[in-house]
């Protein structure tokens, strides 16, 4: 009982890859750095993204319809890359190192961005105000640099939230409760980055440089990422299960296979584990239902 109480019943490790802690991991010792990194992530995605449509038309000299086009573009990409972020969570990396990986890329991105738009050589030609030049191969370093940061933030969206989550055990009652003041405080987090990014970074880029704008933006990242890696001792991590597309194939394979075998009424005559934990790391059994048959028992 003692040993219960000591250590979380919902299969987390710490970072040593030991049964997480009770006492010395997860819940409010740990969300402060999670909400610091989604916090000021949101500022910087939000400060860099808001004026893009102004800086390809004042400074890449593009048209107005090309300038929203690549915007939409860069932004469709922003919402598709996360499907890889969650996939390579769930599957191999789990929620820590896929954060960690992909931060580390968006940061980069960001900081190169930043060079770009302030940089001797890197920056384009401006011969007077909103009326500047730029070579192709400085608007391909501006591109380079904005497809890292769509790459970097398929990385953290799909991540953050649940990785608080993760914090919280399930199986006590007291820190399931806790679970929903944390996602309060996370959208609250996500609301202060934005307000701060559509006011004072927006003013910034209007009416001191993008290069300022853009460099503000990049520090708030490297403060995220610092923010990130100063909780790694007080996490809770679940295991990655290995990849669900595969499970997916071997239940549609095995569907085809006994469509036709008799469900027996009494499911402790089914072939399963015996444990109350499934042998999928970072999952748990399903409970049996009949909501999803699919084919009507044959008779023999």
């Amino acid at each position: 009982m003692e040993k219960d109480a000591t250590y979380a019943k919902d299969g987390t490790v710490d970072y040593h890859g030991n049964p997480s802690n009770k006492k010395e991991t997860g819940t409010w010792k740990a969300c402060p750095y999670i909400l610091g990194t989604e916090c000021c992530e949101r500022l910087a995605y939000y400060g860099m993204s808001s004026n893009l449509v102004l800086y390809f038309k004042h400074r890449l000299n593009q048209h107005n319809a090309s300038a929203a086009n690549n915007v939409s573009n860069w932004g469709g990409t922003c919402y598709i890359t996360p499907l890889i972020g969650a996939f390579l969570a769930d599957a191999y990396l789990g929620r820590y190192w896929t954060i960690a990986c992909f931060s580390s890329i968006y940061l980069i991105g960001m900081t190169l961005l930043t060079l770009s738009a302030s940089v001797s050589g890197l920056k384009p030609t401006c011969y007077a105000k909103d009326k500047c030049q730029a070579t192709d191969t400085q608007s391909t370093v501006c591109f380079i640099a904005l497809y890292q940061i769509a790459l970097g933030a398929g990385g953290i969206q799909p991540c953050v939230s649940s990785y608080g989550a993760d914090q919280f055990d399930d199986a006590d009652d007291s820190e399931k409760k806790s679970k929903s003041s944390f996602f309060n405080w996370f959208y609250f987090s996500i609301n202060i980055g934005a307000l701060l990014s559509f006011s004072l970074l927006v003013w910034i880029q209007d009416n001191v440089g993008f290069g300022w704008g853009f460099g503000i933006s990049a520090v708030a990242m490297a403060i995220a990422v610092l923010s990130f890696f100063s909780g790694t001792r007080l996490y809770r991590n679940q295991k990655p299960g290995g990849s669900p597309l595969t499970r997916i194939c071997q239940v549609v394979v095995a569907s085809f296979r006994k469509y036709k075998v008799i469900v027996p009424a009494d499911k402790s005559l089914l072939y399963e584990t015996a444990n109350a934990e499934s042998n999928i790391k970072g999952s748990r059994k399903l409970d049996h239902t009949n909501d999803l048959r699919l084919v009507s028992q044959l008779p023999t």
